[in-house]
């Protein structure tokens, strides 16, 4: 059984030790302490062009304030999360990358793609950049979101039955993913849509995913998504998380996906 730390514990332990860690072929990999997010680099596509990017990859600020998926999410959880976190990835990617001479000027979304051929450290801060980035861009404050189009929604009941069905078909995946990693919903190439769960940094845009397709919406159940404010209460997360997800942007995708 794995122990249990305290909200107040868990906070103070991040405070007093300003690094972020990301999988690097298997092994954690630590980022000094971020500074606020950086401007778009010249040459950089916009965050919501993200598999576009080419290394240096650089991160992608947050669509809006910290505190802005309150309560929901606290702010402490965003500041550590997209500040430490997320800049983590993206450092480990860049190093990785430098390293390896075969994946000089391939896109985030080439990398992606092709991640079970991959060494580890690019398959696991590759997918850690472009999950984490998709992430922040599928929330917005609440009451910001708006509901799904009458496409999507009408997609979603055929498919599960009602709205309800399918929040709770998501919650059963989010909480029972072992360990960490993502759930999502997914426009698969037959037209449908799908549930799917992935491990660790994987998603369904990667060859190796067992349910493959067009994500539309995804959340992150990695601990550190929630503990300072759920603690071990992941279904909680998922059931607060609704009041943020911003249903135009997953609307939008939807159409997208339709169109390939």
């Amino acid at each position: 059984m794995r122990p249990f730390f305290s909200a107040l514990a868990l906070s103070t332990a991040l405070a007093a030790v300003p690094v972020a860690t990301a999988l690097v072929g298997g092994a954690p990999a630590q980022a000094q302490q971020a500074a606020p997010a950086a401007a778009k680099p010249a040459g950089q596509p916009a965050a919501g062009d993200i598999a576009q990017q080419k290394a240096p990859f650089a991160l992608p600020p947050l669509p809006y304030a910290p505190d802005a998926l309150e309560p929901a999410i606290d702010a402490e959880t965003m500041k550590i999360h997209h500040d430490r976190h997320h800049k983590a990835y993206v450092d480990a990617l860049n190093k990785a990358v430098e390293d390896n001479a075969g994946l000089k000027g391939q896109t985030l979304g080439q990398l992606v793609a092709k991640a079970g051929t991959l060494p580890p450290a690019v398959r696991n801060n590759a997918g850690g950049h472009w999950n984490h980035a998709f992430f922040w861009e599928t929330m917005a404050p609440a009451g910001k979101g708006g509901e799904p189009s009458a496409a999507l929604r009408d997609a979603i009941e055929a498919q599960f039955k009602s709205m309800d069905a399918f929040k709770a078909a998501f919650k059963q995946a989010g909480t029972g993913r072992f360990g960490s990693g993502w759930v999502w919903l997914v426009a698969t190439p037959d037209g449908k849509l799908a549930i799917a769960s992935t491990a660790n940094q994987d998603n369904p845009l990667m060859d190796v995913a067992e349910v493959k397709g067009t994500p539309l919406l995804g959340n992150d159940v990695w601990e550190h998504a929630y503990y300072l404010k759920y603690q071990n209460r992941r279904a909680d997360y998922l059931d607060g998380w609704w009041q943020v997800v911003d249903w135009k942007k997953v609307s939008d995708r939807y159409d997208a996906a339709r169109k390939k």
